[in-house]
């Protein structure tokens, strides 16, 4: 009884939410509840209510952590460039974290991190020259490519030699003569490949494509 009165008395927000992440992390969002949660801080789960209002509180707390990992655009390097960087962590911590890539753009309670690491990247892109119009499609492009390629590539569920001999088997009845390009591609999964620097040559192309936009008018 002592030693969960001493752990109640050392509970703080942060405390609860590092364990909600550290729980989320290894078992899975769907393993998040506030009986596990405080049986993992050793408390009663009553007591948690006294750091998060609820569950939809707790996750979006969470949330709050992974964005933290997420620098917003740095200044003065160039918009390209500070939006590439930005881009490309956001891709290495939801890599890391597929979960959180899905439920990112859901809806949570207000954040104020949140809000200040958006308009962050939407004032890049108007600095830049960018109007308002434009800015409104190219931020929901840059987020939209960043969780979707990481979504992908985490769901995608054959990698190296396994996709080799998976690309093998079916050729071997595959109509070649019928979708030549399709069979190509196929093959082309049995030569090594270094899919290094493949969200960046996408993410690259997306930004070429709205400096000319911008520049065009």
């Amino acid at each position: 009884m002592a030693a969960t009165r001493k752990a109640r008395e050392q509970l703080s927000r942060e405390r609860v939410l590092r364990a909600a992440l550290r729980l989320v992390d290894q078992h899975g969002l769907e393993a998040l509840s506030m009986r596990k949660l405080a049986q993992e801080l050793g408390v009663e789960a009553m007591s948690l209510y006294n750091h998060v209002q609820n569950k939809e509180d707790l996750v979006a707390g969470i949330l709050d952590l992974v964005g933290e990992d997420v620098a917003p655009p740095a200044e003065g390097i160039g918009w390209k460039t500070a939006l590439r960087q930005r881009a490309i962590a956001a891709h290495e911590v939801f890599a890391r974290r597929p979960w959180a890539a899905r439920i990112w753009m859901s809806g949570s309670r207000p954040s104020l991190e949140r809000y200040a690491h958006g308009d962050a990247v939407l004032r890049c892109l108007r600095e830049a020259g960018f109007s308002a119009s434009l800015t409104y499609r190219a931020f929901h492009l840059l987020e939209g490519y960043t969780l979707g390629y990481t979504l992908q590539q985490s769901d995608f569920p054959h990698s190296g030699k396994e996709l080799e001999q998976i690309a093998e088997r079916f050729l071997h009845d595959f109509p070649t003569d019928d979708y030549p390009y399709l069979a190509e591609h196929i093959e082309q999964h049995l030569q090594p490949h270094d899919e290094a620097g493949s969200f960046e040559f996408g993410l690259d192309l997306i930004l070429d494509g709205l400096e000319r936009l911008r520049d065009t008018g």
